[in-house]
């Protein structure tokens, strides 16, 4: 074993449904090798409940989860901080590369556009970790 950890940030405006989603996939397909923060540069009161829902269909459950602000992210450097649409407001931070998913916001739309951006997202991280696993 002895591997580091790979230490990755979900950036987002609100972290009430994208950057939460991906910290719940990276946590859970990471399998223990990966530690994952998500934050917003302007958090929302609450993660979307319909992010909550279409999560708990992929067996992962974030009712727990709140919304987090940059601030929350750890001050020590990460390797790979993921933006989702806050490219403008993300503050400079310490992270090894710096990737931008064009993600589109499911705020405020149907129950099938979440299910659509939500299995997005999961493909994404599943290309992220298979990209790690090659590196380390």
């Amino acid at each position: 074993m002895g591997k580091e950890k790979i230490r990755v940030a979900f950036l987002c405006v609100e972290n009430a449904r994208r950057s939460q989603m991906a910290q719940g996939f990276a946590e859970v397909l990471g399998k223990g090798r990966v530690e994952a923060w998500s934050a917003g540069s302007r958090p929302a009161s609450a993660v979307d409940p319909m992010v909550i829902e279409v999560m708990k269909e992929k067996g992962i459950d974030l009712s727990n989860r709140e919304p987090k602000g940059l601030e929350a992210l750890p001050s020590d450097g990460i390797d790979y901080a993921i933006t989702m649409g806050c490219e403008e407001t993300c503050p400079a931070l310490v992270a090894r590369e710096f990737v931008a998913w064009e993600i589109p916001d499911p705020k405020e739309k149907s129950l099938e556009e979440y299910r659509r951006i939500r299995d997005m997202i999961e493909g994404k991280v599943k290309t992220l970790l298979e990209r790690v696993e090659h590196r380390t």
